[in-house]
C-alpha cells in the first residue's frame, strides 16, 4: 500500500539508514558553522581589543584617532583568525565529502530498489508503462533526490545554525542594529518560498515532458528500419522536435523566474547591508556600540549572504524532490496484480501434469480475453493451440507462468494451484521461447546460458546441436563468441529463434512452451527444429501455439480457439473429420503447407541424414 507519509519525510527516512554518516556530517557542519561564526567576531575583538582606537585630542583641540592596543593581543586575535579559516576549510570539505556520500549511497539504493521492483511488477504493469518515462524516473528523479539529501536537508541545517547563531549573536550585541539586520531576512524567504510555489508545477512539467522526449527517442533508435522504410524520418523529427519546443517553453520559463529573483535577492541583500551600515554608524556616535562590532556586522552579513539567498535554492531543492520523489514513489509503491503468497512452498517434483479448470481471464475484469477453458495436458503431451489472431491463444500460455493470474477458475501443476508455490520455482520448471524473440547486446554463448549462467560450454553446445544452430555459430569467426547486436540486430529471424530455443532448452524444464517459435524461419529449418525437438519433448509437457502443419499433426491434441473460447478440441486426423472450425482453417491455411511440405521434404531428408 502507497505511504500517506509526505515524499520529503519518505526520502529522508530514506537517508536515516546511514546514521552513523548522517551524524558525523552533523558534527563536521555544526563545527564549520561554529567557524564561520567565530571568524567576524575575532576580527571585531581584533579591532577592538587589538588595536583599541581611542579618540585623542590634542593641544590644539583637534580629534585625532589613536590605536593604544597591544600589538601581541593584536597578533594572538590575527593568529586565531588564520586558524579558524583554515579549520573551517577542513571542516567545510569534510562536511561537503560526508554529505555527497550520503547522497550518492541513497541514489544508489533508490536505483537499485526502482530497478528491483519494475523486475518484480507483472506483464500487466509493463503492457502500459513508457520505457522512456522509467528511464527518466530512474536517472533524472533519483538525480532530483540526491541533490535533496545532500543541497536540501545537510545544508538546509548548516543554514539554519549559521543564520539562527549568527543573528543571535548580533541581537545580543546590539539589540537595535540586530534587529534591522534580521527584518530583511523575512522577505527574503517570503520571495524565496514564493519563486518555490510557481516553479514547482514547472518543474513537475519539465520532468514529464523528458520522460516524454526519451520514450520519443527510444522509440525512434529502435525503430530505425521502420522509420526509413516507410520514410517517416520527417514525421518523426516533428515529432521530436515539439517535445523539444514544449521543453525549451517550461526551462525557458523556470529561467526567467530565477532572472527576476537572483538580481531581486541581490538587491534587497545590498539594501539591509546600507542600512546595517547606517544604523551602526548611528549606534557608535551615541556610544552604543564599538567600531569593531560594526565590523562584525558586515562581516556576519557577508558571510550571511550567500546562506541568505540560498534559502530559495533550498526550497526549489525541496519543491523538485517533492516532484521528483512522487514519480519514483508511484513505481516503487506500484502493486503487482500477480502477488507471490507469503510463506509460498516451492513446486513439488512431478512430471508436468497441467490442467485448466473453467480459467477465463481479462486484462479488464469486465471484459475476458480468455472464457471457461478446461486443459487437460497429460506428462509429455504435446497440445497445440490453434486459431486467429486475437483468439487468445498466448494469453492461454501466459496464464501458465503467472505472467498474469486468473480472473475465475484456476491452473495446477502437479496437482498444486501455480497461486499458491513460489512464482521462481514455477517459472523454473517451464522453458519459453516467445514469438517476440528478444536477445541481449552479449555474445551467442552468454544469450544461450542466460538461463543458467553456470552451464559447461558442452551443456551449451548440446542445446545449439539441438537448436540447429551450433553449425551456424561455429561457421562464424569468433564461433561461440560471436556478439550478437541489440535484439539480435545481426542475426536473421531464424536464427534468432533457434538462439532462443536452445537457450530454453538448457534449463531442462519439466514444462515447454513454444509461442508461434517456428513462424519466422524457412520450412528447411523449420524441418530440421521439429526432428530435434520430437525427442526433447518426450516426458515433457508441451504447450505449442503454431501455425505450421507439421506442429498441429504431431499434437496429442489440438484446441482451436475462436474470440477467446475453446470451440474444438482433437487429434488432427479427428478434427478433419468433424468438418468445423479446424476443417476450414485446414482448407485456406494448412493445406497449401502440407503440399509444400511433401514437395520439400524429399529434398531435405538426405542433407539431414548427411
Amino acid at each position: 500500500m502507497p505511504s500517506r507519509m509526505p515524499i520529503q519525510f519518505r526520502l529522508i527516512g530514506q537517508a536515516l539508514q546511514y546514521r552513523g554518516q548522517i551524524a558525523l556530517s552533523l558534527f563536521v557542519l555544526a563545527g564549520a558553522s561554529l567557524l564561520t561564526i567565530a571568524t567576524p567576531a575575532l576580527v571585531g575583538f581584533a579591532i577592538d581589543t587589538g588595536l583599541d582606537i581611542q579618540t585623542v585630542r590634542d593641544i590644539t583641540g583637534a580629534d585625532t584617532q589613536v590605536a593604544q592596543g597591544d600589538m601581541s593581543t593584536l597578533l594572538l586575535a590575527s593568529a586565531l583568525v588564520l586558524v579558524a579559516a583554515l579549520a573551517r576549510g577542513v571542516f567545510v570539505y569534510a562536511q561537503t565529502y560526508l554529505a555527497e556520500s550520503v547522497s550518492q549511497r541513497v541514489a544508489y539504493d533508490l536505483r537499485n530498489m526502482l530497478y528491483d521492483r519494475l523486475q518484480r511488477l507483472s506483464f500487466a504493469y509493463h503492457d502500459t508503462a513508457e520505457v522512456g518515462e522509467i528511464m527518466s524516473r530512474a536517472t533524472q528523479d533519483v538525480e532530483g533526490v540526491r541533490m535533496f539529501v545532500s543541497m536540501g536537508v545537510i545544508r538546509f541545517v548548516y543554514i539554519f545554525v549559521l543564520i539562527s547563531v549568527s543573528y543571535g549573536l548580533m541581537i545580543a550585541t546590539n539589540l537595535k542594529v540586530g534587529l534591522i539586520a534580521l527584518a530583511f531576512v523575512p522577505l527574503i524567504a517570503v520571495q524565496s518560498s514564493w519563486m518555490a510555489l510557481r516553479m514547482r508545477p514547472i518543474w513537475l512539467k519539465v520532468q514529464s515532458i523528458q520522460g516524454e522526449m526519451s520514450t520519443i527517442l527510444q522509440e525512434n533508435l529502435t525503430g530505425q528500419r521502420v522509420v526509413k522504410a516507410f520514410s517517416r524520418q520527417d514525421f518523426e523529427q516533428q515529432k521530436f522536435e515539439e517535445k523539444t519546443d514544449d521543453l525549451f517553453t517550461h526551462s525557458y520559463r523556470t529561467a526567467k523566474f530565477q532572472a527576476f529573483n537572483e538580481p531581486f535577492l541581490l538587491a534587497v541583500w545590498l539594501l539591509s547591508s546600507g542600512v546595517v551600515f547606517w544604523a551602526g554608524t548611528a549606534e557608535i556616535e551615541a556610544g552604543r556600540m564599538l567600531p569593531g562590532e560594526l565590523v562584525a556586522f558586515q562581516l556576519y552579513l557577508t558571510l550571511l549572504q550567500v546562506p541568505v539567498r540560498s534559502i530559495g535554492f533550498v526550497v526549489n531543492i525541496f519543491a523538485r524532490a517533492h516532484s521528483a520523489g512522487t514519480r519514483l514513489f508511484e513505481v516503487l509503491d506500484a502493486e503487482s496484480p500477480v502477488q507471490e503468497k507469503p510463506g509460498a512452498p516451492p513446486l513439488g517434483p512431478g512430471s508436468g501434469h497441467v490442467r485448466f479448470e473453467r480459467v477465463s481471464f481479462g486484462y479488464d475484469p469486465k471484459r475476458p480475453v480468455v472464457r471457461d477453458v478446461d486443459i487437460e495436458a497429460l506428462p509429455g503431451q504435446t497440445v497445440a493451440l490453434l486459431g486467429p489472431t486475437g483468439s487468445g491463444k498466448t494469453t492461454i500460455v501466459n496464464l501458465l507462468p503467472r505472467f498474469y493470474d486468473v480472473t475465475t477458475g484456476r491452473i495446477t501443476v502437479d496437482g498444486q494451484d501455480v497461486r499458491d508455490v513460489q512464482l521462481k520455482s514455477l517459472r523454473d520448471a517451464i522453458g519459453i521461447v516467445q514469438q517476440d524473440v528478444f536477445l541481449f547486446s552479449a555474445t551467442i554463448r552468454e544469450n544461450i546460458a542466460y538461463g543458467k549462467a553456470d552451464a559447461t560450454q558442452e551443456e551449451i553446445e548440446e542445446a545449439a546441436k539441438a537448436a540447429r544452430i551450433h553449425d551456424f555459430i561455429l561457421s562464424q569467426p569468433d564461433g561461440y563468441d560471436t556478439w550478437v547486436g541489440e535484439r539480435g540486430a545481426t542475426l536473421s529471424g531464424g536464427q534468432r529463434q533457434r538462439v532462443a530455443i536452445a537457450r530454453t532448452l538448457l534449463l531442462n524444464p519439466r514444462i515447454l512452451i513454444f509461442d508461434d517459435s517456428t513462424a519466422a524461419v524457412d520450412m528447411r529449418t523449420e524441418f530440421l527444429i521439429q526432428e530435434a525437438l520430437r525427442n526433447l519433448m518426450t516426458g515433457r509437457t508441451t504447450f505449442v501455439i503454431a501455425q505450421r502443419l507439421r506442429t498441429v499433426k504431431e499434437a496429442h491434441q489440438i484446441l482451436v480457439m475462436q474470440d477467446g473460447v475453446v470451440v474444438e478440441r482433437g487429434t488432427h486426423e479427428e478434427l478433419l473429420t468433424r468438418d468445423g472450425f479446424y476443417r476450414r482453417i485446414y482448407d485456406l491455411e494448412l493445406r497449401d503447407q502440407e503440399e509444400a511440405a511433401a514437395a520439400t521434404e524429399p529434398a531435405i531428408l538426405p542433407e539431414v541424414r548427411d
